[in-house]
């Protein structure tokens, strides 16, 4: 039997993830992590990272997460992977805002709106948009959480069913009041 090589692993940890085994999917990404540093592919290791960031986060363990998803955030930095940059900075305003850290979440937010904007991800930058929306209005930001809400909203590719009602809520008061 050969030895699983650094994608098995990234999937098992993948597929362990979605089951909930946080502990196990964590080993897998760390060990697909390191066979990805010995075949010296940067990417792929701070994606690992990026998965471990995640798992840290779902485990509560936040100033773990944040370490992790910031020494990710450095390498994407270094190799200007844009979009993964975008990604991680979504993750660490999720896990700031779970902190109670409402500035530094939006701060990571606005970064992230801004990169997925430049590269044109609409559907990341619109679900970004709605964190930080949801985050400035309960920082008693109204009017600009509201504006950030509507504007993620119209730039969802693929709104859920409640999105789609809370669109056409928000374009019939515009109309009504407009």
């Amino acid at each position: 039997m050969t030895a699983p090589t650094a994608e098995d692993l990234q999937n098992e940890g993948l597929r362990l993830f979605q089951e909930g085994l946080y502990d196990e999917a964590a080993r897998r990404f760390n060990d697909a992590q390191e066979l990805f540093a010995g075949a010296g592919q940067e990417a792929q290791v701070a994606e690992m990272l990026n998965n471990i960031g995640v798992i840290r986060r779902k485990q509560g363990q936040w100033d773990d997460a944040l370490a992790v998803l910031d020494e990710a955030l450095r390498v994407f930095k270094r190799l200007e992977d844009q979009s993964r940059q975008a990604q991680v900075l979504g993750n660490m305003g999720g896990i700031y805002a779970s902190m109670g850290k409402r500035e530094q979440a939006m701060d990571a937010w606005r970064e992230a709106v801004n990169l997925f904007e430049v590269l044109g991800e609409r559907q990341k930058q619109g679900e970004t948009l709605l964190a930080l929306g949801l985050a400035l209005f309960k920082a008693g930001q109204r009017q600009e959480g509201l504006g950030a809400y509507q504007a993620g909203l119209q730039l969802l590719e693929k709104p859920t069913v409640q999105q789609k009602f809370v669109r056409t809520l928000l374009s019939l008061q515009a109309r009504v009041l407009g």
